[in-house]
């Protein structure tokens, strides 16, 4: 019986984090969908911004409402970083944000906590959707 219920749970975990993955993939397809402004011109113009910079990371995503690209910029000689956010649907520049290591660090941080919160809303509903599909099962028999 433990070793049944083990294998139920397995399942359910393998189940829940492809349908996760999947769903992260489609959202971020849907928001590829929404730019009017492809990643390569978004990144000539988060360039401009920041000359003789090097891209070190891109990415698209919602942001207080708003769709945007997302780049760290690297400049040599330096270990700041020059965060550029670009209006994805205008091409216009939202913010120019440089962030030093110690600003980095504690960002990192708080995206983990972040990601970490939702990690546990996500198996405590789980986990309350298996007590409820439990107790179907018994009011069932």
């Amino acid at each position: 019986m433990k070793i049944n219920t083990l294998v139920r749970l397995f399942t359910v975990a393998l189940l829940a984090g492809a349908i996760s993955f999947s769903a992260s993939a489609k959202d971020q397809k849907a928001l590829e969908a929404e730019a009017k402004i492809s990643k390569a011109d978004a990144e000539k113009i988060a360039l401009e911004k920041v000359p003789g910079g090097k891209i070190k990371e891109g990415e698209l995503e919602e942001e207080k409402g708003k769709l945007i690209w997302s780049f760290d910029v690297a400049t040599e000689g330096s270990k700041n970083i020059t965060e550029v956010n670009i209006d994805a649907k205008t091409g216009a520049v939202i913010a120019v944000d440089v962030e030093t290591p110690k600003d980095e660090e504690k960002e990192a941080k708080d995206e983990a906590k972040s990601e970490k919160k939702e990690k546990k809303e996500k198996k405590h509903k789980k986990n309350k959707k298996e007590k409820d599909d439990d107790d179907d099962e018994k009011e069932k028999k």
